[in-house]
């Protein structure tokens, strides 16, 4: 299986998201979060609904079942994982002042940053909750596996956000440092559910590292993928704004090759309008002309497509099978054209 570039696959995320797997998922979420009076719960269901893609979890069912195991035993597990995710994305908009998130107004706009705070706190607690609310359905130690695997993925998530922080505004030093930022922010979660599913499931040891490879290749083709949209999508498609990543003076991977590539007097100003911590007029169109103009894009998309690639050799050790085919697709999807 390969990946060779950008192609187009439009229908292939809504269609997972309608399946059956997917719908499962969503009612789940909606029968543990119904609407109520109290108001960290109702903070709570405003993140998490409506939902995005709820790729973690879905991809926590299909390792589930890719590995002989029943997704329904680790439902609660799944949703699990999208609490810690969500949980993040509460926490980034506080770091971060971005005031849309899914295309919506972010919950610290929405509900005050001590809200947003505790909110955060609580869906990370849930989330590790979750992992035991499988009951008897699972051996007790690959649970235990299941909660240390969660627990790795959220400190490294917690160092991948330090690190990032202390790169911001230094491309020289971003260069160095951003693949094992990525890893460590993005490339961790992802790792984590595949592994969840893996173990849950019933995998023996060698099989759930290799879809802990899977997923930690496919987080990092996802995180280059989140860069690039700032640059190749509408604020409307991300659901953030377009801005946020200047805003914050991110080294993300686009502006680092771009930075690499450019001029002294282009690097001079793409430093300025990082250090400004502020788009100003014309800063996005002038910085998107730059990554164009020295490749920087479709620099960022190559590494792309191998950490893709790489995420599918790993699903070698898995038996053909429907949701070894899921999996297969997501990362074809990751790679996907972005209009």
């Amino acid at each position: 299986m390969t990946v060779t570039g950008f192609t187009r696959y439009p229908a292939f995320i809504d269609d997972l998201a309608r399946s059956e797997s997917g719908r499962l998922l969503s009612a789940e979420l909606g029968r543990r979060w119904p609407e109520t009076s109290d108001e960290l719960c109702t903070i709570v269901r405003y993140a998490l609904m409506p939902s995005g893609k709820m790729l973690r979890p879905m991809m926590t069912l299909h390792a589930a079942e890719a590995v002989g195991g029943d997704p329904r035993d680790v439902l609660a597990a799944a949703l699990g994982t999208e609490y810690l995710h969500v949980a993040t994305l509460v926490h980034d908009d506080i770091i971060d002042a971005d005031t849309l998130r899914r295309g919506k107004p972010s919950v610290p706009v929405a509900f005050g940053i001590p809200n947003a705070i505790v909110a955060g706190d609580h869906l990370i607690f849930h989330a590790f909750q979750a992992m035991v609310d499988g009951g008897a359905a699972v051996p007790p130690a690959q649970v235990v596996a299941a909660v240390t695997a969660l627990a790795q993925a959220g400190q490294d998530l917690c160092r991948g956000q330090v690190l990032e922080a202390q790169l911001v505004g230094d491309l020289d030093a971003g260069a160095r440092w951003y693949p094992e930022m990525i890893r460590l922010k993005t490339g961790s979660l992802f790792r984590a559910v595949c592994q969840i599913g893996a173990l849950l499931g019933g995998a023996d040891p060698d099989v759930a590292s290799a879809l802990a490879r899977y997923g930690e290749h496919l987080g990092t083709a996802f995180q280059i993928r989140d860069d690039l949209l700032s640059y190749l999508a509408t604020p409307e498609q991300t659901g953030k704004p377009a801005t946020s990543d200047l805003n914050n003076g991110r080294p993300t991977l686009p502006l680092l090759l771009a930075y690499d590539a450019a001029t002294d007097t282009s690097r001079v100003e793409l430093l300025a309008v990082l250090h400004r911590r502020g788009a100003g007029p014309g800063d996005v169109e002038w910085v998107t002309a730059l990554l164009h103009e020295v490749d920087a894009v479709e620099s960022a998309r190559r590494q792309m497509v191998a950490h893709a690639e790489r995420a599918l050799a790993e699903l070698a050790v898995l038996a053909p099978s429907p949701s070894t085919n899921v999996l297969a697709g997501i990362a074809a999807w990751m790679t996907s054209e972005m209009a």
